[in-house]
């Protein structure tokens, strides 16, 4: 059988509490556009496409990083480390507000994720 197939999406849970307090659907957004942007950035990877396939199956873990640092250096890790991702920026204000990977077997980057918990 396959390695079950999981994206991770890392949001900062400081946008939702002061000084950002920003909406819940504000927040839950950036997730949404992060977790399309990889899906459609490694729409050719087969990993991807089976993991669509999927449908109601799909798992997605949401992660919470603590802050804008925490999230770009999760960014930079993933980066050297050859891991599939994309960081969603929110624009005009430049800000980095998520990150997702394109989805992926749960052992081959669940240890890059480790010190992120579930966002609550």
């Amino acid at each position: 059988m396959a390695a079950a197939l999981v994206q991770y999406v890392v949001l900062r849970g400081d946008l939702a509490r002061p000084p950002h307090s920003w909406p819940l659907g504000a927040v839950v957004a950036q997730g949404c556009h992060a977790a399309l942007a990889a899906v459609h950035g490694y729409r050719e990877h087969p990993d991807t496409g089976a993991y669509l396939e999927q449908g109601d199956a799909m798992t997605t873990v949401v992660l919470e990083a603590p802050d804008e640092n925490s999230l770009l250096d999760l960014g930079k890790l993933l980066k050297e480390k050859g891991i599939d991702h994309k960081m969603w920026t929110e624009n005009p204000e430049g800000i980095a507000t998520c990150l997702a990977l394109r989805p992926y077997p749960r052992a081959l980057v669940q240890p890059h994720l480790r010190h992120f918990r579930l966002l609550k």
